[in-house]
């Protein structure tokens, strides 16, 4: 069990030091996500840093014009106030010394090459996309990335709520930082816990998630 410590020691934290994170620590971090395997060695990944508070602070506002913004296509009263309610959610990136934008790029898989043909039905088709090896590339990079950080001491928290102002981050970081036909898939804070003890939520008995057939 000790020599998976690194797993374990994995949480979801909300709240960070104001202790900035030194440019060696996150290379290496970032170096240890590029380490993950892909499909075809496609390496589909991007990783975009920033480390200037005002910076994310700003980050953080540009969500929340977003959130405002998105919330103007929903109907439903309860379902407009829950969205907003997230926003709290989507932006606790705004107290880390660190974050780490995570951009997936194009994949070709089956199902293309399927739509493309035009002989199978669209919906039959369209059931070969369910796997989506594209995102797990990028997915298993941000593992990789969150065990590295935790590993030598760093919190994260994995986010995918906020890229819905993935066009407006892009609009305030620059265009041309990011790889061409790439989108912003997930987002981390990065940086040292402000809570002396953080614990993650209870998991699944591995009963209710194993079968071995033997």
């Amino acid at each position: 069990m000790q020599k998976l410590d690194y797993i374990y020691k994995r949480h979801s934290v909300r709240s960070y030091k104001n202790q900035p994170v030194p440019l060696e620590h996150i290379k290496e971090i970032i170096r240890a996500a590029t380490y993950a395997p892909s499909g075809k060695n496609m390496q589909n990944w991007q990783f975009i840093v920033i480390v200037d508070k005002e910076k994310i602070a700003e980050v953080a506002r540009v969500v929340e014009k977003a959130n405002a913004k998105v919330a103007t296509y929903l109907q439903d009263a309860i379902k407009i106030k829950a969205f907003k309610d997230l926003l709290q959610y989507h932006t606790v990136f705004k107290s880390a010394p660190a974050l780490v934008l995570v951009y997936a790029g194009p994949y070709e898989a089956i199902v293309d090459q399927l739509l493309e043909a035009g002989v199978m039905p669209r919906e039959e088709a369209l059931k070969y996309a369910r796997p989506n090896p594209g995102i797990q590339n990028v997915a298993a990079a941000m593992e990789n990335l969150q065990l590295a950080a935790a590993g030598l001491g760093y919190g994260t928290c994995w986010m995918t709520g906020p890229t819905y102002a993935a066009e407006d981050i892009a609009e305030y970081i620059g265009k041309e930082k990011i790889t061409p036909g790439y989108f912003l898939a997930a987002i981390t804070p990065l940086g040292i816990s402000a809570a002396s003890e953080v614990t993650s939520p209870p998991r699944k008995p591995l009963e209710e998630v194993l079968t071995i057939i033997s």
